[in-house]
């Protein structure tokens, strides 16, 4: 064994797809740590705790993982009920974080600031396959390691909320108007959009859910106002497949949506690519900028910016990566994910193989592996980290032997040209 086999390896992220990687690094014997920058497991998924997934607890739940709960006498949900964010927190990711097979290797509030190769930067090739991954943390700790499984997410990393993939002229002046996506409108944010008007731009799920929240609270709530813009022609892809998608929550959530916009109690703004935010008197004013320079507006007092979500490659500036440059993917895997071609019940299966970048012992899973592809499902990063254990683990047969089996979405693709891509397919 080399000194590199001995160290750890590493996974940043204690949210369900980096937990699911500790399951399988401690059942195939591999020393692990995982670092997690919230104070709990499954910090970003608290964030979203008031909204039910729709996917049933038989696709959240990682297989090593269960086989661990199943040992300590876990009582399993039933696996066609659908999870609230906080149910799929407190029954299943905080549950498996406490084993004691895992708790001694999560650490808290420990935020990866860099990665790279100890005593190498990018440009040094010599010695580098065999040189440890150093880790650095925000408090100014450093871990080395000789491999690091990065499920960090994208949480954090939202898309910015004007056109073309640029802010909006204002949007940095104009944060005090804003809300990430999938605010808790019924509960602790009421007051925030109750007896107010709201605009909410995005044409995925996440938009999806927040304007039907909107739209409860408009029907209790005198003066409250709800407008959807949408940057394409035709909110078809929101809509989605009703009875023809394979998870019927999800294919009701479009049909839910198409009802209140036809009774006129959401607002739907087509063509509305944002350019300008300009903040007067309280309320913000919402330019478009139309290509023949004419402008139309809209004036409200809070603005839901799901426009979707990307990945931060900053930490790992000084690894060799091979990224697509369209979808910031691996270059292997996003033909398989493109959204242009793929809804989520299409993506093929994928592995360790598409996973690799030129760095060796380097891999992104979960949604940080998909990019801005919205085609993500948690049960993907599941196959993705036992693929990529069992290869750091030599047992190449198993890492290739990759099996994914999606429910169908009852649409061909996701319509990318929006540049709204908000990871439709996460739950």
């Amino acid at each position: 064994m080399s000194a590199l086999d001995e160290l750890p390896v590493v996974v940043i992220g204690a949210g369900p797809t980096g937990l699911a990687a500790a399951a399988h690094l401690h059942e195939r014997g591999l020393t692990f740590a995982v670092l997690e920058a919230g104070e709990n497991p499954g910090a970003a998924v608290r964030q979203w705790g008031h909204v039910r997934v729709f996917s049933p607890w038989r696709f959240n739940i990682d297989p090593a993982a269960r086989r661990l709960l199943d040992e300590a006498g876990w009582v399993v949900p039933d696996p066609e009920a659908l999870p609230t964010g906080a149910e799929l927190v407190g029954d299943y990711l905080q549950p498996l974080a406490e084993l004691p097979q895992l708790k001694p290797h999560l650490r808290y509030g420990a935020r990866v600031e860099a990665i790279s190769r100890l005593g190498l930067d990018r440009l040094r090739t010599a010695g580098r396959d065999t040189a440890p991954f150093l880790l650095r943390l925000a408090n100014g700790d450093e871990l080395f390691a000789r491999a690091v499984i990065d499920a960090s997410g994208t949480w954090r990393t939202p898309n910015v909320l004007g056109a073309s993939g640029l802010p909006a002229r204002g949007e940095a002046d104009a944060t005090a108007y804003l809300e990430h996506a999938l605010p808790d409108v019924l509960g602790v944010d009421r007051d925030r959009f109750a007896g107010r008007h709201t605009l909410v731009v995005g044409a995925g799920h996440s938009a999806a859910n927040t304007l039907l929240s909107l739209a409860e609270l408009a029907e209790s709530t005198p003066g409250t106002e709800v407008t959807w813009a949408i940057r394409t022609a035709s909110p078809a892809r929101t809509y989605g497949g009703a009875e023809a998608d394979a998870l019927p929550a999800r294919g009701a959530l479009g049909a839910r949506l198409r009802t209140h916009v036809d009774a006129g109690r959401i607002r739907l703004r087509t063509g509305f690519a944002v350019h300008t935010l300009a903040p007067a008197d309280g309320r913000v004013r919402v330019v478009v900028r139309h290509v023949d320079g004419t402008d139309e507006s809209v004036t409200v007092d809070r603005i839901v910016a799901a426009t979707g979500f990307r990945p931060d490659h900053w930490i790992a500036a000084e690894l060799r990566l091979d990224l697509d440059p369209i979808l910031g993917a691996t270059r292997a895997l996003a033909p398989l994910i493109d959204p242009n071609e793929h809804s989520c019940g299409t993506v093929a299966p994928h592995g360790v193989d598409e996973l690799a970048h030129p760095e060796s012992g380097y891999y992104a899973v979960g949604m940080k592996a998909y990019g801005r592809a919205p085609t993500f499902l948690m049960a993907t990063g599941y196959e993705q980290v036992r693929s990529v254990v069992a290869a750091l683990a030599g047992d190449w047969e198993a890492a290739r032997d990759v099996q994914l089996d999606l429910p169908a979405t009852g649409v061909c693709n996701s319509n990318p040209a929006d540049g709204q891509l908000d990871g439709c397919c996460a739950g």
